[in-house]
Order: C-alpha cells, then sequence, then structure tokens
C-alpha cells in the first residue's frame, strides 16, 4: 500500500494576545503572513523537497503547523478525490458532512500510516457508504462494526459508549473502523490479506484457520483490492 505524507497534529486553539510595539492586530497579522504562505507554495510542486522540508520543520506542533497541513495542496487533493467518490454514493448524509467526513478519513488514515484511498475502499465494499446500513448479522454504520467490538474500540479511544448513537455517527464509526483494522494488522504480523480476512470474517475464525493450516479465503481481500486499484 503506498503511503502518503505523514500526519501533522493540529495545535490548540489559543485566544489571542495583545504585544506591545505591534503596529497590527494579531489576527491580520496572521492574514498578510497567509497570503504570503499560499504564494510561496504556489512556487512549488505539491510534493517538491522544498515543501517536505517546510512540512518537516513544522513538526512541533504551531500556528504555522496548523496552517501548512490546512493549506497543504497534496492533503485539499486527495480529499476532495475522496469527496468525489463520496458524492456517487446514496450515504444519507448532507454535502457538508461528507466533506468533513473526507477530511476525517484523510487524517484517521494518516495517523495511522494508511494511504486514505485503501480505507476509500474498504468502506465502499463494507456499506458502499449507506451511513445507516445494518448487515445481516448486526454490524452497524460506514464501516459495520458489531456493536461489542465497537464498544470495546470505543474505550481504547476514550471515545462515549452510546450504542447506535455512536455506531451511526459516521466520523466516529470511522475512527473506530480504522483503529479496529489497524489493531488486526498488527495482531497478524502486518498481512494485510489475514488483516482484512479478519476484519470481514472475525479475527478468533482467520486465526484458527492459520493455527490448523487451512486455506484462508481471499474473496473479501480482492474485492477491497480491486476497488483500490480503480482509486
Amino acid at each position: 500500500m503506498d503511503e502518503l505524507i505523514l500526519r501533522v497534529e493540529h495545535p490548540p486553539h489559543n485566544l489571542a494576545e495583545k504585544r506591545k510595539g505591534s503596529l497590527l492586530p494579531r489576527s491580520l497579522r496572521r492574514a498578510v503572513f497567509l497570503v504570503l504562505l499560499i504564494f510561496s507554495f504556489s512556487h512549488f510542486s505539491p510534493l517538491s523537497p522544498e515543501i517536505r522540508q517546510i512540512e518537516n520543520a513544522l513538526r512541533e506542533g504551531s500556528f504555522l503547523a496548523e496552517l501548512f497541513q490546512f493549506f497543504n495542496p497534496e492533503r485539499q487533493k486527495v480529499i476532495q478525490e475522496i469527496l468525489a467518490v463520496l458524492e456517487k454514493y446514496e450515504t444519507g448524509l448532507a454535502h457538508v458532512t461528507k466533506l468533513e467526513l473526507a477530511e476525517v478519513i484523510y487524517e484517521e488514515a494518516l495517523r495511522y500510516n494508511h494511504d486514505p484511498k485503501f480505507i476509500v475502499a474498504l468502506i465502499a465494499i463494507e456499506s458502499s457508504f449507506r451511513n445507516w446500513s445494518v448487515s445481516e448479522r448486526g454490524a452497524k454504520g460506514l464501516m459495520q462494526i458489531m456493536p461489542y467490538v465497537a464498544q470495546s474500540l470505543a474505550e481504547e479511544l476514550g471515545i462515549e459508549w452510546g450504542g447506535d448513537r455512536t455506531l451511526f455517527n459516521p466520523f466516529l464509526n470511522i475512527k473506530m473502523g480504522i483503529h479496529y483494522f489497524s489493531r488486526l494488522l498488527s495482531d497478524f504480523n502486518d498481512d494485510p490479506w489475514l488483516a482484512l480476512t479478519a476484519y470481514n470474517y472475525g479475527p478468533t475464525y482467520v486465526r484458527s484457520l492459520v493455527e490448523r493450516k487451512k486455506r484462508v479465503p481471499s474473496n473479501y481481500y480482492n474485492k477491497v483490492l480491486t476497488v483500490y486499484r480503480t482509486l
């Protein structure tokens, strides 16, 4: 799986402070800086060494880091591509929610070093982006998580558990689903075939097949991979 740029943490939003001797209000200074920043970025390609150097220099967490991440051309490009995919499906979500969801998919995927488009492919196979979908076995939401699994994931992530209210929250469902897949990937020694199969069939079943040296199904893995390649 291809990796994109690493995620830059967003700093807390502090209240503006007045500085003695400053000729311009802080908000105006920030606006001027923003204009200069965008002008500078327009002279570089999205993934140029110059952009990489700027990104690395801003990793400590600051207002500049937040601005860089938000206006990173590659970030905006990928988010718009994810949004374009979402728009093709009857998600049951408003357009503004889809945009926010595209941003969450991007951020959470990079948090765990996944290609965001791989996560898009996984969601497409799981639920076709129908936020309110429920499987025959009872898995719910965009990433089709079983309630008992979701409750455990919520506790790990510090998410307040509210049953269906949590599962059908598209942003929380995405966070839990990506976290769950990443945990499976770690449990199965970074083997995407086994991790994806475990996501679909359950880790206990897949682990039993591996231990008994039985054939592990590949149909689900192939489905996700096929969609991923189209993206």
